[in-house]
């Protein structure tokens, strides 16, 4: 934490480094009010900022075109120089086909999580170290970076901790470190989450109180994707021809048609368009014969869960089983388990299984499932 005089005012900022060093930095500017006020509050504690917007899409939305000129406008307001990367090709190979291709296999992809991985992070850092004189990068996700001598390690004796730590955002309302699980220690040491320690209520605040042009601009709730082309679907009939299969009771029963397994995924109950006594959910998705396999709710629930091309983000990689709480999807609470390493697959040191203390519904495949402990983002994977 910041402890000056002259920084009191970023005490709620998370900060690993000191701004009094007069630092130079990058921050990500997508045209809202986290992004902006993440500026804002760097420019404000001495930071030498400058702000960089990755051109993703045309259109709408804070990703695409529409958000460059409120991104353009705060820079001149705060009186720093702006910058914009046409990213639309990486976009389109790391996002768009990557979406596609997992939508294809009978997977229900993250793409947010595919954008941090592969587009905007490596850009961000990329620019930042190409530019003279700039070595830190700053973006308006509720997370924090701590250093390992920020916890008692005797109270984590199974965990042998990196030097930095990825934690939760303090607003666990807000939290989007689930979507940070890929990132590198490279890129935490030069990494600034200065919304990190902040409440969303007290983001608008002080936005106002700075004037922000973006202060009350409301808040995307949406997928850029989603913002983009109007809805998932829309996107998905898009990118992806249609193909007409089966759904098939697990009894065996055959109980309609689709027009394609990517319109579904596991869990899913609205949108079948068949009928039957009794609710009916998605159980799975099988690619080859092109079938969606659904049952009762009471069939949706697994003991366990593959998790493949796993990234351990706080911590050395475990050779041995460890407890862990596991989250395996954005919105829903972190449940009790144990990972335990395979050594039978292709790539044993990057694939884990995830047994459940309790057997959860619908664990879909495509999903993050990302590891913690308390407020430590361990690592994560995807479900297999």
């Amino acid at each position: 934490m910041l402890k000056t005089q002259k920084d009191k005012k970023l005490e709620h900022c998370s900060s690993n480094n000191k701004a009094k060093n007069k630092k130079n930095i990058i921050v990500g500017l997508s045209g809202g009010v986290d992004s902006s006020l993440s500026a804002a509050l760097l420019v404000e504690s001495g930071w030498n900022v400058e702000g960089l917007t990755l051109w993703l899409m045309k259109g709408q939305g804070s990703c695409c075109s529409e958000g460059l000129v409120d991104a353009a406008g705060l820079c001149e307001d705060l009186g720093i120089h702006h910058h914009i990367i046409d990213s639309r090709e990486i976009f389109e190979r790391e996002v768009i086909k990557k979406t596609t291709e997992s939508y294809e296999k009978g997977f229900t992809p993250l793409p947010c999580s595919m954008c941090n991985k592969n587009v905007k992070f490596e850009e961000m850092l990329n620019y930042a170290l190409n530019k003279k004189d700039f070595t830190h990068i700053a973006t308006g996700h509720y997370a924090r970076i701590k250093k390992s001598s920020y916890i008692n390690k005797i109270d984590f004796k199974s965990f042998v901790f990196k030097d930095l730590l990825l934690l939760r955002g303090a607003d666990e309302n807000k939290d989007q470190s689930y979507f940070l699980y890929s990132l590198s220690q490279e890129v935490l040491s030069r990494l600034e989450f200065p919304l990190g320690e902040m409440k969303k209520e007290e983001t608008r605040k002080e936005a106002l109180r700075l004037g922000l042009r973006t202060a009350k601009k409301p808040e995307s709730q949406d997928l850029c994707l989603v913002e983009h082309y109007g809805s998932m679907q829309t996107f998905i009939d898009k990118h992806i021809e249609p193909k007409e299969g089966e759904i098939i009771h697990i009894n065996g029963k055959v109980l309609g048609t689709h027009t394609g397994i990517q319109h579904f995924t596991v869990g899913q109950r609205k949108g079948l368009g068949i009928a039957w006594p009794e609710p009916l959910y998605v159980k799975s998705l099988d690619r080859k014969k092109n079938v969606v396999f659904v049952a009762d709710k009471s069939d949706l629930f697994n003991k366990e869960a593959i998790i493949s091309k796993v990234n351990w983000v706080s911590i050395e990689e475990p050779k041995q089983e460890i407890e862990v709480e596991a989250q395996i999807r954005y919105r829903s609470n972190p449940v009790k388990g144990t990972l335990v390493p395979l050594k039978n697959l292709d790539n044993p040191t990057k694939s884990f299984k995830l047994i459940f203390e309790e057997s959860q519904s619908s664990v879909t495949p495509g999903q993050a499932a990302v590891f913690y402990k308390g407020e430590i983002l361990l690592g994560g994977g995807l479900i297999n």
